[in-house]
């Protein structure tokens, strides 16, 4: 069966990127995921409240508008964040605007928060209310949004009741803008009314952890800001990292020129290094989710080791097919 699903991946890379997302989407709708191995109790971790059955978890980008997460839980995920979500619909950024370099296991996008907008995803995420699963909602500004704090304030008030957690994005390179929010200044005014209303929220109908996603281009004195500003605002979980708007001069891929995002194998050492900075900064005051480039056992134990307590990936999948969560899994019950 392995063999089946790696087939279809080499099958889905002849289809131009975002086409072959959608036929991938498409397919497991359709119920023809992989289905993993049950987890061990040993496996199980808490963190920020939740119990995860295990540390792996898919990163926001890949099911955008909820369509399939219980399948993806099914792959062997540990937990499944879905999104990023705006409160508005909008189509993103003009295509082609999600490119794969095969020859550095990358992939760059400006794909721009392209999503169905609350109804929809807010709908699916209540249609499987009742099923079992860590599914958080990641959720983020519309572009044209003339109140970008609002605009979060609205999408975690709508998404509460209906996810497992929620996950503030100011770290895409995509909207205009958006990464400004990571100023000190920013910061402060935007969870400080995001957790007020989290606060509410709590008190009206139970608590749900929130966290927030940051950069990897981020230098030593942001990193500071941004710990002290989410210890202070009592933040859950702090994500670690998006894409880069980095190019490492040994990029092969014909297009390793487009604007946008570049994440997989070349983020991985950068993404790490953030992770270990920001541990640094914060010790134990919360949990760390290392995300970047993580493709084997070994990327995600580099990641732990590094103060990680769970991870998350998402563009290993274009090159190694939904079975390498259990891949990973299996290699780091061996290792």
């Amino acid at each position: 069966m392995i063999d089946l699903y790696a087939k279809a991946t080499a099958a889905l890379r002849a289809l131009p990127a975002e086409t072959a997302h959608q036929a991938t989407i498409a397919s497991l709708r359709a119920g023809l995921g992989p289905k993993a191995k049950p987890d061990r109790p040993e496996e199980a971790v808490e963190l920020a409240g939740l119990t995860l059955p295990n540390r792996i978890g898919l990163a926001a980008g890949f099911d955008k508008n909820a369509e399939v997460p219980d399948a993806m839980l099914a792959a062997g995920f540990g937990f499944v964040e879905c999104g990023t979500v705006t409160p508005r619909p909008q189509a993103g950024n003009p295509k082609p605007r999600l490119f794969r370099l095969v020859e550095d296991q990358a992939v760059i996008n400006r794909m721009g928060f392209n999503n169905e907008g609350l109804t929809h995803f807010v709908n699916r995420l209540r249609a499987r209310a009742h099923r079992p699963g860590i599914v958080g909602a990641n959720i983020g500004a519309n572009k044209d949004s003339e109140d970008r704090i609002a605009d979060y304030c609205e999408g975690l008030r709508r998404v509460w009741l209906h996810a497992s957690y929620i996950t503030i994005n100011i770290s895409s390179p995509n909207t205009p803008g958006l990464r400004a929010l990571q100023t000190r200044a920013a910061l402060e005014d935007l969870l400080g009314q995001v957790m007020v209303l989290a606060q509410a929220q709590a008190r009206a109908h139970g608590r749900r952890p929130v966290f927030l996603k940051v950069a990897p281009d981020l230098d030593e004195d942001e990193v500071r800001a941004i710990a002290e500003t989410v210890v202070a605002q009592k933040i859950d979980a702090l994500i670690v990292s998006n894409t880069t708007v980095d190019r490492p001069d040994y990029l092969q891929g014909k297009h390793k020129v487009e604007q946008g995002g570049l994440s997989g194998r070349p983020v991985f050492e950068k993404s790490t290094r953030l992770l270990q900075e920001f541990k640094g900064a914060l010790g134990d005051a919360m949990p760390l989710i290392g995300v970047g480039g993580v493709a084997s056992a070994q990327d995600a134990q580099a990641k732990f080791e590094a103060g990680a307590d769970a991870i998350q990936l998402y563009t290993a999948l274009v090159y190694e097919g939904p079975g390498l969560v259990q891949k990973i899994k299996d290699g780091l019950r061996t290792g």
